[in-house]
């Protein structure tokens, strides 16, 4: 996919360009569920995805795309070192690369052509060039960033955006915690996309059809061959009665091995290949068996679908397990012996899959797309910029395992807030606040910006700073806070 577009009648309305990246679907898969929720806006006028990957080099898109997939199969511990090296929030700060900006260039080309007024990130990679764009002045659009993980990770925090999204409430008290405002940090869930309407009743607990086995929907093709094929075996010396549906994807080979090795079953599995029934069979299912990534986690939990988790990815897919198995929506096979041990245990215990089922549905964010774009189509105009001392500042902190709420002196880090829209539009370290004061402080303590001929001190980027704070205005008068005072109240 190198760019999906859709019109939708309305002139003058927004202009909507979702960045997304091929490393695995789910991505992907954010975008056109936000790319869905465009359809349902009167005030969008066109709204476009753009797979950043698919318009770079091919060896950009090889390392990137293909190298990732090589290194889970072969060197699965150098993902889990790669993900935790780069975990702590602004470790990477300043610019890009040089190889990401000139494979980047074709990206900026579509931007400008296609001139939006929001952007969304569904990737860290071009939320990194966006950030960049923002403090050049290069766009003038409200940007985005939506992660599709359950737990947080550094890499996807930049120096300039207008909104970031959080999977859940715990990723928002972090980042919150570490200094970044209350009023741009959102906890939406992750977008997935709104199954098509069913003229029947939607899928009820299976405690309502007592005589019908529990079905199992084993996601085959995501697992891998070899350990698809384990899996199956294993669900075939399980003593609980139950039917099972398994989807192999693209993947024919593995559709072919699985359906020699269950043939000796009978009707009791159903293996398909490629399916556009995913969202029915998630509603029609009990259970799930699979591997627990971002969109097809989030995606079993809006149907109410708990989940057997196997084969994870180290790194972002046993941090999402982790939280499943914390909110009693999920239960984790270590190896592939036990599998049909595990799942027998579930089914075999009076209520557990119901109280699995109900913890599933509890965690659900169905309506996770739809919250996003009301979040940045009524959120504020001027960005959040985060400068690159109160970065370091903030890399610092966490690795001393200290909050933001701990740091005094000249390095703690100190709002610059917008009064009449109610939001903040910088984070600063107390030292670089003291340059703005003595050129802009008024006799009340505020501060009145100006687009001033007359260079700032050279020991930070100020002249950007204020260029994305002014975006626009000749002046803006705001307010300097302390990150122990409390927050604006935001308009609404």
């Amino acid at each position: 996919m190198r760019m999906s577009s859709k019109r939708i009648p309305d002139a003058g309305g927004e202009r909507v360009l979702i960045l997304s990246a091929g490393v695995g679907a789910g991505h992907n898969s954010a975008a056109a569920a936000v790319q869905q929720a465009c359809a349902t806006r009167d005030d969008i006028t066109e709204v476009q995805v753009l797979d950043v990957l698919q318009t770079s080099s091919p060896l950009y898109r090889d390392v990137l795309g293909k190298g990732y997939f090589v290194l889970v199969e072969d060197l699965p511990w150098l993902i889990e070192w790669g993900y935790d090296i780069s975990d702590p929030p602004f470790r990477r700060r300043g610019p890009i690369d040089p190889w990401t900006r000139a494979n980047a260039m074709p990206v900026v080309g579509a931007i400008k052509r296609f001139q939006p007024t929001v952007i969304i990130c569904t990737h860290f990679l071009p939320a990194q060039l966006l950030a960049s764009l923002l403090m050049r002045g290069v766009i003038d659009a409200r940007t985005a960033v939506v992660t599709t993980d359950y737990d947080f990770q550094g890499l996807w925090l930049t120096g300039a955006f207008h909104a970031l999204f959080v999977a859940r409430e715990e990723g928002r008290v972090e980042l919150t915690a570490l200094g970044l405002p209350r009023d741009r940090v959102t906890a939406s869930g992750i977008p997935i996309s709104a199954p098509p309407p069913e003229p029947r009743e939607p899928h009820e607990p299976r405690e309502a059809n007592a005589g019908e086995p529990p079905m199992l929907l084993i996601s085959a093709g995501a697992s891998g061959g070899d350990y698809a094929v384990a899996v199956v075996r294993q669900t075939m010396h399980m003593r609980s009665d139950f039917t099972a549906t398994i989807v192999c994807g693209r993947n024919d080979e593995l559709r072919r091995r699985i359906e020699t090795l269950v043939a000796p079953a009978g009707d009791r599995y159903r293996v398909l290949g490629f399916t556009s029934e995913m969202p029915q069979l998630l509603r029609s299912s009990d259970l799930f068996v699979g591997k627990p990534g971002g969109l097809s986690s989030s995606e079993c939990m809006a149907a109410g679908l708990p989940m057997v988790l196997v084969n994870s990815i180290p790194g972002q897919e046993v941090r999402n397990g982790d939280y499943l198995m914390e909110q009693g929506a999920a239960v984790r096979c270590n190896t592939a012996a036990t599998i049909g041990w595990k799942i027998d245990q579930v089914l075999r215990e009076p209520g557990r899959l119901q109280r699995m089922q109900a913890a599933a549905r509890r965690i659900g964010r169905p309506d996770a797309a739809a919250d996003v774009l009301a979040t940045v189509l009524d959120g504020p105009s001027r960005p959040l910029v985060v400068t690159r001392a109160a970065q370091k500042t903030i890399l610092s902190a966490s690795e001393q395992r200290l909050v933001a709420s701990d740091l005094t002196g000249p390095t703690s880090l100190v709002r610059i807030v917008d009064p009449a829209a109610g939001s903040t539009v910088a984070l600063l370290r107390g030292e670089e606040v003291d340059d703005l004061r003595r050129r802009y402080e008024t006799p009340t303590g505020d501060l009145v910006l100006r687009r001033d001929q007359q260079p700032l001190s050279p020991r930070w980027e100020a002249r950007r700073l204020i260029r994305a704070m002014l975006r626009g205005d000749d002046e803006l008068l705001v307010h300097v806070e302390e990150l122990s005072a409390p927050l604006p109240t935001l308009p609404g």
